[in-house]
């Protein structure tokens, strides 16, 4: 699915449907602005300020969803805490100013971990088919509270292994707790880590295959 870009006299809403995973919450919170179920038009940008455009967007995890001014200076500031938060059987989502590769990618991503992935890095929802199975509530690491929380975010997919993450960042489980606080990891994404979200090396022993 290509992008659709529609706009109004406040806002631009971007949607990529290539990065959508489906957490329905544009439909389920504002079914007024995003039209589920119909023919034709099904984002009304009209229907919503650009305020409460800008609080879909930043309920959007994948970055699925962007809003502009019709202009297109950016709405979306960085956030305060850069966090990394691990959906149980699901992806890892980002949310901090990334740079994925060599790309600036805005401020919002679901990455892949459970290695089926049509779209990689990206999560495409395959975790729901291929029966991955990784728990959102993995043990807590001990560590101290990080002199920066913000500032840049780079992924690096490294060719047929990790995800290797660097600059400020806590991981956080599904119910909101802190795991960890790092500035450097190596996050699984081939599925068959013993010790996910965190790359054990498997990969390598499983023949996993990826850009």
């Amino acid at each position: 699915m290509s992008k659709e870009i529609v706009s109004d006299a406040e806002v631009t809403i971007v949607f990529d449907g290539n990065r959508c995973i489906h957490s329905r919450n544009c439909v389920l919170d504002r079914p007024d602005v995003f039209v589920p179920n119909v023919q034709g038009a099904w984002i009304h940008p009209e229907r919503a300020s650009a305020d409460e455009a800008l609080e879909i967007a930043h309920n959007c995890p994948s970055g699925a969803i962007q809003v502009q001014k019709p202009d297109g200076t950016a709405m979306e500031k960085a956030p305060i805490v850069n966090t990394v938060r691990v959906r149980e059987n699901g992806p890892l989502a980002f949310h901090a100013p990334l740079t994925i590769g060599d790309t600036p990618d805005g401020y919002r991503a679901t990455l892949c971990r459970c290695g089926a992935s049509k779209n990689k890095p990206y999560c495409d929802g395959s975790h729901a088919t291929s029966g991955f199975v990784a728990t959102g509530e993995p043990a807590t690491t001990p560590s101290e509270p990080l002199a920066q929380r913000n500032g840049p975010l780079q992924v690096e997919p490294t060719h047929n292994g990790p995800l290797h993450v660097t600059g400020d960042m806590e991981l956080v489980s599904g119910t909101g707790r802190t795991l960890n606080r790092v500035t450097d990891a190596w996050l699984c994404r081939c599925g068959h880590s013993a010790n996910k979200p965190y790359c054990d090396g498997t990969h390598a022993k499983i023949g996993f295959v990826a850009e």
